[in-house]
């Protein structure tokens, strides 16, 4: 009774549109005040736990590496040379789209930080080439979910910290899914083309590809300077991220884009995002732990086991939670509320912690692009102006590619699997 007294209590709370971290912070007050046996200073401390870790301090390097890539224009090279490249494509801004946003991902790994930086460039331009709106704006949403999947993954490194798992492993894990996402949205788009085809735009194709590359190939090592290094052992996930930081900061300068101003304006962002991210990990902190307490995940095990002894419907029942978990809460507080509870009983049915942390991912992010929380369909709207029904709208026929990839990621482990098994982790 009493833990359903604490969730109905979030998710009022939730409902009321109370920031996220205070939803789940307040009623654990609430049951601390109540109890007889735990003190506020044991509920402080649970608290300041949850973000005391080592791992987590990659969250705001990685957060500051997408801010900077954007802030020194150094997504603006990567654009140039994908316009070059699919320049006499018919339709080539749609593949353009979806081909930045895997670069970009390389870089950032974070949807929220591709969809404003990449959107505010790549619909206008497409809009202006005579794509349709809620085409154009779809596209970048879906496409902006690719950045949690592929490494490096903020998703991820909260996963991985709360299950206990490599996050090198897990990075390397998601790979292959959010390059099946990729193709997905590319024949989606190239169905798209086919219907409403549009010319090619050739002054885009008579520039110099040579000069295009080379002037991007800088910004391009940034992934092998973050996964190289934590693959051939030289640098920890939070050092590679630290190193990325620096390589940014060095592009900014040696090409002169990144002023003192844009530099001012890069911190404070991502410290009010980093903020966000770790008011809600240590909420979500005391939280875990008063479910715990009440021995919520040993319930919800029970009565998962009590449904299904099949693995495969334990995945469906799995999806289905978390695309509504999704649809509530960010990813960040999902991941530390629901990996405690699931990843006991996926042990169980001998499914692997990598494999179900992509799952479980891959099903959160999606709620980033339905409403009502929606972060990136609140974030497309605000840097292009498009009234928000349209932006969501448009994400409509989008959700077809995403849950394509969903199911082919669920029932075919080997997706997820394969590539960190090759590289040994």
């Amino acid at each position: 009774m009493t833990l359903l007294i604490l969730l109905t209590a979030m998710l009022v709370l939730l409902a009321i549109r109370v920031p996220v971290a205070h939803a789940m912070l307040l009623p654990c007050l609430l049951y601390v005040f109540f109890s007889d046996d735990i003190t506020l200073g044991v509920a402080v401390q649970r608290t300041v736990a949850g973000v005391n870790s080592f791992p987590l301090l990659a969250v705001p390097l990685f957060v500051m590496t997408g801010y900077l890539t954007n802030a020194a224009g150094l997504a603006d090279r990567m654009l140039r040379m994908l316009l070059c490249f699919f320049g006499r494509v018919p339709g080539n801004l749609a593949y353009v789209n979806v081909s930045s946003s895997v670069l970009f991902s390389w870089m950032s790994g974070a949807a929220i930080a591709d969809a404003a930086g990449l959107g505010a460039v790549l619909i206008p331009a497409m809009r202006k080439q005579g794509y349709d709106t809620r085409f154009s704006v779809g596209l970048t949403g879906a496409s902006s979910m690719i950045g949690p999947i592929m490494p490096p993954s903020i998703p991820a490194i909260i996963y991985a910290v709360t299950a206990g798992v490599s996050i090198g492993g897990l990075f390397f894990a998601g790979v292959i899914p959010a390059l099946v996402l990729a193709a997905a949205l590319m024949v989606h788009a190239y169905m798209h083309v086919r219907r409403h085809p549009l010319p090619p735009n050739e002054a885009e194709a008579r520039e110099n590809w040579l000069w295009v590359v080379l002037a991007a190939a800088p910004v391009l090592l940034t992934p092998v300077i973050i996964l190289g290094g934590i693959l051939g052992g030289v640098f920890t996930p939070t050092e590679a991220a630290a190193a990325a930081v620096m390589y940014m900061l060095f592009l900014g300068v040696c090409y002169r884009t990144l002023t003192l101003q844009k530099l001012y304006q890069v911190l404070l962002d991502t410290c009010a995002t980093t903020g966000m991210i770790m008011l809600i990990v240590a909420a979500a902190s005391l939280f875990g732990w008063v479910i715990a307490r009440e021995q919520g995940p040993q319930m919800a095990a029970d009565a998962l086991l009590q449904l299904t002894d099949n693995p495969y419907i334990f995945l469906i029942l799995v999806n289905v939670f978390l695309l509504l978990v999704g649809m509530l809460l960010e990813p960040t507080a999902a991941l530390l509320i629901c990996v405690p509870v699931l990843l006991p009983v996926a042990s169980h049915f001998q499914i692997d912690p990598l494999h179900l942390g992509v799952v479980m991912i891959l099903n959160l992010v999606i709620g980033l692009i339905t409403p009502p929380v929606g972060l990136v369909l609140y974030v497309l709207s605000s840097v292009t102006g498009i009234n928000l029904k349209v932006v969501m709208q448009g994400m409509v026929p989008f959700l077809f590619p995403l849950m394509f990839t969903l199911a082919v990621v669920t029932f075919v482990p080997a997706v997820s699997l394969w590539f960190p098994r090759w590289l040994g982790l």
